[in-house]
């Protein structure tokens, strides 16, 4: 018995899986910036820099780095 072959697919330029991958833009903060966070909940930026910024959430104080993943501004 033959072993199975693959077929080869043939190159469709319309086909949804040959499109880019979205580059989302980076998110930027400046200090004073209202805030929320997925965690934390609701926060003013007191400074912000390319590594990450701090974030004064009320009751306590927080640096997020990036990527912002949960960090939202408003």
């Amino acid at each position: 018995m033959k072993p199975a072959r693959a077929a080869t697919r043939r190159y469709l330029p319309g086909s949804p899986f040959n499109t880019p991958p979205v580059v989302r833009p980076v998110k930027e903060f400046a200090a004073g910036d209202q805030v929320t966070h997925d965690r934390y909940g609701l926060g003013r930026v007191l400074t912000a820099d390319e590594s990450g910024v701090f974030v004064d959430f009320g009751t306590q104080q927080e640096r997020i780095s990036a990527p912002y993943t949960k960090l939202t501004k408003l």
